[in-house]
């Protein structure tokens, strides 16, 4: 057996699932119980966002060490649950090289999503969350065309950008552009509440709660880098926005507010997050359980503020039960829990503080730079807190059942 050429596959497949959105820990994990499989005397993984390690020392003594860059990502959750699979079919059945690149080209080449889905996916994703954030049929209308607009003009420039900040400030220029003309025209009446629901589609407010969850797991380089990437995707969405509120002489932020009906909250979100579910890409049943999931969280947090009106609190336990839920659907699914929460945990993402926050850094509006950093931080760390409260529990009753969960080279 060519060890050189296994690591290689391995890498392969480490490489694959990162660009398609595997969450670092998890891939650390997926590839210590490849290596693991195959007898290696001593193995180790080194991974971040950009970057995957690996140095491995064969039965016969060969070290052997392959380092793969990682330039850019594109979320697809499908594709990610087929490379989970073909992990555990590395793990159980240790294939040959050449078996193992077989599958694993069977998988790179499975038939990609049809084209036409991403546009109904920004619609549901944008439009809903437009709603969400306190938008009525008009302004609904604009943010459909701008849902259209992104989709369009993102597939193009992506081809020729990859730097998020100015990738982000083109998008949400010429969204806040179209939006003010739609208002001017008398089309809409909230704009910034039509921002706010469309930013949706390009905030990654969850990298900023993975980002502060991987510190808190003390993978301090992964944290920054997410949390970084969050800040630098919301300066870019901030600076388009300020340049086309300066061009149109529209300064003042007009703020957003929830919607006041809880059943259109309810059905907005949900609708929103299967457009999330569409977006990256899920396919099959395992869109309807976001969609089921994202309800239930909402509705979580809706009932645990009424009765103790704490973000933090009210957060934390729609935290706890949207872990939970992932972790439960990936057990009877056997896919990726991440499947199951990036979407269903979109409602309780900062998006709009992340925004605000940056808004009001280039608006020279510090207080409210000041507050939404506050909320921000807040929100976040009782999301992670929330997954890190799943995350113990979960590794505790595996062990109770002598199952492994999380393993490393000392596994």
């Amino acid at each position: 057996m060519d060890y050189n050429k296994i690591v290689q596959g391995i890498l392969d497949i480490g490489e694959a699932m990162l660009v398609c959105g595997a969450e670092n820990f998890r891939l650390e994990d997926s590839l210590y119980r490849m290596c693991r499989s195959y007898g290696f005397k001593q193995y180790d993984v080194f991974a971040i966002p950009s970057n995957i390690q690996i140095t491995v020392e064969t039965p016969e003594g060969e070290i052997i060490t392959q380092i793969r860059h990682i330039e850019s990502t594109d979320i697809d959750f499908d594709r990610l649950d087929y490379l989970n699979n073909l992990s555990r079919f590395v793990c159980q059945n240790k294939p040959d090289e050449k078996q193992m690149r077989e599958k694993y080209e069977e998988v790179m080449n499975r038939p990609p999503q049809k084209p036409y889905t991403k546009y109904f996916a920004a619609v549901m994703g944008g439009t809903g969350f437009a709603v969400f954030f306190g938008c009525n049929f008009q302004d609904a209308i604009v943010a459909v065309i701008v849902s259209l607009m992104i989709v369009i003009v993102g597939g193009w420039l992506s081809k020729r950008e990859e730097n998020l900040m100015v990738y982000n400030l083109i998008l949400s220029f010429f969204s806040e552009v179209i939006i003010l003309l739609s208002v001017h025209l008398g089309l809409g009446s909230h704009p910034e509440r039509i921002m706010i629901g469309i930013v949706m589609l390009l905030i990654s407010g969850l990298s900023t709660t993975n980002g502060i969850r991987d510190v808190l797991q003390r993978d301090f380089i992964s944290g920054s880098i997410n949390i970084m990437n969050s800040i630098l995707g919301a300066a870019g969405i901030a600076c388009g926005t300020a340049l086309a509120l300066l061009l149109f002489k529209e300064v003042s932020p007009e703020g957003y507010i929830l919607n006041n009906n809880l059943t259109i909250q309810l059905i907005s979100c949900t609708v929103a997050c299967i457009g999330f579910a569409f977006w990256f890409k899920i396919r099959g049943r395992q869109v309807v359980y976001s969609g089921v999931g994202a309800f239930i969280t909402w509705g979580i947090y809706v009932a645990v503020y009424y009765f103790w009106p704490s973000n933090f609190l009210a957060t934390l336990v729609a935290s706890v039960f949207v872990a939970l839920y992932a972790f439960i659907m990936s057990r009877i699914n056997r896919a990726p829990s991440t499947i199951f929460l990036t979407a269903s945990v979109f409602p309780l993402i900062p998006g709009p503080n992340l925004y605000y926050m940056m808004y009001g850094c280039v608006s020279r509006d510090y207080n409210m730079a000041i507050d939404e950093t506050i909320i921000l931080l807040v929100t976040c760390l009782a999301i992670a807190f929330g997954f890190n409260i799943v995350d113990i529990l979960s590794r505790s009753v595996m062990k109770l059942l002598k199952r492994d969960y999380h393993i490393g080279k000392n596994s």
